[in-house]
């Protein structure tokens, strides 16, 4: 496109022209050289072992043969090789077909009485032949457990079962407060909550202290049952843990509590 020597316009005419910068007619394209195709060798070999390391680990990996690499030249070879570490990312949260998420109601509110909030959440209980959920619904005032289920799927089952023996007893809540785990946001147990004409709080951003209580309840169950029974059967896991959550609402007597037992303060 560049007419050669004479040319009938001049060259910088003739660049001007076309668009184009004039140094690109003198300069030579370069391929790359040994030592970047070294370290992206070394990268990528290292890349398949550890998927899970960062930048900073994997630039002190490519020094340790003798290259003195930069943690900014080390960042520069992993995006041009397209790796990254594997790790968690923002929004994981987010809500799919069947699923419905509510804000958290919580703040500024003072619970004080019976039935004004009952929460609930989930954890997962080990056994041999594999890890089985547990779910339990706990009054905030009284932290009695009303309710408990024990499943061996996440599919919202045990929701569906705890809540409805909950609701038997004759209360409703003002407030039921859950997690935005998959079992709770299904269509089938929000609809339940609104249909018994409950407010619904889901813990969100910064209310990591909203289901606080449940999350007691998991420390204590696995530190007292759990750890010192080690249940090898489904059967055997959830009779144990019956005994022990009748214990722990009859027969437990929390400071917080004023030393009374949990059932005694609800009923």
């Amino acid at each position: 496109m560049i007419e050669g020597d004479p040319p009938t316009i001049s060259v910088r005419r003739q660049w001007t022209v076309l668009g184009l910068p004039r140094s690109s007619r003198y300069s030579q394209p370069r391929g790359a050289s040994a030592e970047p195709l070294h370290l992206m060798r070394l990268l990528e070999t290292q890349y398949t072992a550890t998927p899970f390391a960062g930048m900073r680990r994997m630039t002190a990996w490519l020094r340790t043969p003798g290259d003195q690499v930069h943690h900014k030249r080390g960042a520069r070879l992993m995006q041009q090789r397209g790796i990254a570490a594997i790790s968690t990312t923002p929004h994981l949260r987010q809500a799919t077909a069947g699923q419905v998420m509510y804000p958290s109601l919580f703040r500024g509110v003072k619970v004080a009485r019976i039935t004004h909030v009952w929460s609930t959440d989930s954890t997962s209980i080990r056994l041999p032949q594999g890890f089985v959920s547990l779910v339990a619904v706990r009054d905030w005032c009284s932290r009695s457990v009303l309710r408990w289920a024990l499943s061996g799927t996440l599919d919202g089952q045990c929701c569906r079962e705890a809540l409805p023996q909950a609701l038997r007893h004759g209360s409703r809540p003002e407030m039921f407060n859950t997690d935005q785990g998959g079992q709770f946001t299904r269509r089938d147990c929000t609809s339940l909550l609104q249909h018994e004409g409950m407010q619904i709080s889901m813990d969100g951003r910064g209310r990591a202290l909203d289901n606080v209580f449940v999350e007691r309840l998991w420390r204590t169950v696995k530190y007292a049952e759990v750890s010192c029974k080690d249940s090898t059967t489904v059967r055997a896991a959830r009779q144990g843990l019956g005994q022990y959550l009748t214990f722990y609402n009859h027969e437990r007597l929390p400071q917080a509590l004023g030393s009374q037992t949990p059932a005694a303060v609800y009923s």
